[in-house]
């Protein structure tokens, strides 16, 4: 973990080592974390840059870690202050200009991971001009912060359709989103598959934006890490009667009466 926030291996054994005595030598350092001695010194002295290690200018000197809380804010301080300036330099860049007789009518992409999924469907949300349509296959999927966007969009005289697998779940979208459409889906699919009992696939989202935007994702329920596991696919500039057919199937469940249908034609 220390890694993935910007230390390298030694460093972080370093620091983990330190943390488990009150101070210590290079010596004891290296023993304890399998550093060699030669390059304990190093990496003390990046964790010292950092603010995350004291010296004792002793004989020998004597090296004391920051209590961990401290050195979990400093490395998030650092960690974000890198992100500002990453952000800042790629927007910086002279973007690569597109060929005249390039034309886009639609676009699929894929992603991977729970969190990478989310942020895409929040900023499909957050770009909602008209409709959001929105079927909930897995309890897991409505985070708080999916609310927020939500409620969000809400606010701002865009409907709101939502679709779930469960009463209770209908219960808990209803009552988060009070002014949505919210109704039970229909389809079974959703949960597994009906032909095929050694299929643990499950969909976990699908999401339909202003008839133009689609989103769809599945988890593997035996996977030892599901979050990790969930796939999706994407695309926009959808124009055909695939979104139709989309938003008919993603309404199964929903009384006629109580859809909203913005849109003519459907």
């Amino acid at each position: 973990m220390l890694q993935q926030l910007g230390l390298k291996e030694y460093e972080a054994k370093c620091f983990v080592a330190l943390s488990r005595m009150p101070k210590g030598t290079a010596k004891e350092i290296s023993e304890t974390s399998e550093v060699p001695r030669t390059r304990v010194y190093d990496a003390i002295r990046v964790l010292e840059t950092k603010g995350l290690v004291e010296i004792q200018h002793s004989n020998p000197q004597q090296f004391w870690a920051v209590p961990i809380d401290e050195g979990a804010e400093t490395l998030r301080q650092e960690y974000e202050s890198r992100t500002k300036t990453l952000i800042e330099a790629v927007e910086g860049i002279n973007p690569v200009p597109a060929g005249d007789d390039e034309e886009v009518s639609h676009e699929v992409w894929a992603l991977t991971g729970q969190t990478a999924i989310a942020t895409r469907t929040q900023q499909f949300i957050d770009g909602a001009g008209e409709e959001i349509m929105f079927v909930v296959g897995r309890e897991e999927v409505l985070t708080k912060e999916l609310v927020t966007h939500l409620q969000a969009a809400q606010e701002t005289g865009i409907t709101v359709v939502v679709g779930t697998v469960s009463e209770h779940l209908r219960e808990t979208v209803q009552e988060a989103l009070p002014d949505a459409h919210v109704f039970v889906s229909e389809l079974e699919w959703l949960k597994n598959n009906p032909t095929d009992s050694t299929d643990d696939t499950t969909i976990s989202r699908l999401i339909l934006i202003d008839r133009n935007t689609i989103l769809v994702s599945s988890v593997h329920e035996g996977a030892s890490n599901a979050a990790e596991t969930e796939r999706a696919v994407f695309g926009r500039g959808f124009t055909n009667g695939l979104v139709v057919i989309a938003r008919r199937l993603m309404a199964t469940g929903l009384e006629t009466g109580a859809d909203p249908k913005l849109f003519e034609g459907d």
